[in-house]
């Protein structure tokens, strides 16, 4: 696959999710950038707003299976990654057979993570690092591609688990859809009237072609002055007064790694500080953490760094 090819087929996906998806152009783009850098996503926003119906148009559009994970505060780490069970005759012969979860999918999506206990994140942890689970000390690998969208109700908490600076900090990116504007509601209302349209998307790319893209999206160059530019962007959201936990040499990478992505959808092989600023507040914001619970802190913190940091020449 060549770069041209590459950008052409990355475009295609997202044109595909668009299609169905409106008035959500930067976050269908920002989700592009995790799923094009090999990474995952986390969607804030209330029910109804369209976190399944996005979710599923990316599982449609690059021709992969899905999978939907209710979490719940009584949901096992079994319910996720799946089980061992006996086959066989009561005292004879038989073995064990590995019986597959629902994260056993090339888009899975987590609805309301923070449901959660702390025991079941982190058998996620494990499928979002290593793109594999171990049950019962066999570790089976999960399918390629693999994308976690992960979703989380900013408004409502009873019931809910707080979401670890850990957990967090292996999500490539967080979104929020906001509001829209009252055409575009009106144009979705009356299209869902007719059928929901993300069962009519096609395919636009395969297995392959997005492991092509992956594998370009990591060659797209980084020239010294806009590495320098990135990783201080990262680095100086650690000396705000107001933050107790600033970005992290992992999120200094998401950042690097997102911006090439977000370059190959510009037909560019090649990194400007503008790709860092245009993916910076979605890579980094919800990996600060602050000495209080103000939820804007992290969004303030990487925007202030954004408009401060300067590039050289």
């Amino acid at each position: 696959m060549s770069f041209g090819q590459a950008h052409d087929a990355a475009t295609s996906v997202l044109r595909s999710v668009e299609s169905v998806i409106r008035g959500r152009g930067h976050a269908v783009r920002m989700l592009g950038c995790a799923l094009f850098s090999g990474g995952h996503a986390l969607i804030e926003d209330v029910p109804g707003s369209g976190k399944t119906t996005l979710a599923r148009a990316f599982a449609r559009s690059i021709g992969g299976d899905f999978s939907r994970i209710q979490a719940t505060a009584d949901l096992l780490p079994a319910d996720i990654t799946g089980a061992s069970v006996w086959e066989g005759t009561l005292g004879g012969a038989g073995a064990f057979r590995f019986l597959p979860g629902p994260v056993f999918a090339n888009v899975v999506l987590v609805d309301e993570l923070n449901r959660t206990s702390a025991r079941t994140q982190s058998a996620l942890l494990e499928a979002m690092d290593e793109h594999a689970v171990t049950v019962d000390g066999s570790r089976y690998p999960l399918p390629d591609p693999f994308f976690l969208i992960a979703t989380q109700n900013p408004v409502e908490h009873h019931g809910t688990f707080h979401l670890p600076e850990a957990q967090l900090d292996r999500f490539t990116v967080t979104v929020r859809l906001g509001q829209l504007d009252l055409p575009t509601e009106l144009e979705i209302v009356r299209s869902q009237l007719v059928t929901p349209t993300v069962d009519s998307l096609s395919p636009v790319v395969g297995s392959s072609d997005l492991a092509g893209i992956r594998q370009l999206t990591r060659t797209v160059h980084v020239a010294d002055a806009t590495l320098h530019h990135a990783v201080t962007l990262a680095t100086s959201t650690r000396h705000d007064a107001r933050v107790r936990l600033g970005a992290s040499p992992r999120a200094a990478i998401a950042l690097v790694r997102a911006a090439q992505a977000h370059a190959l959808l510009a037909g560019r092989n090649y990194v400007t500080p503008d790709d860092t600023k245009a993916v910076a507040v979605n890579v980094l914001a919800h990996r600060i953490a602050g000495f209080d619970a103000d939820p804007r802190l992290g969004y303030e913190v990487v925007q202030a760094a954004v408009n401060t940091t300067p590039v050289l020449a």
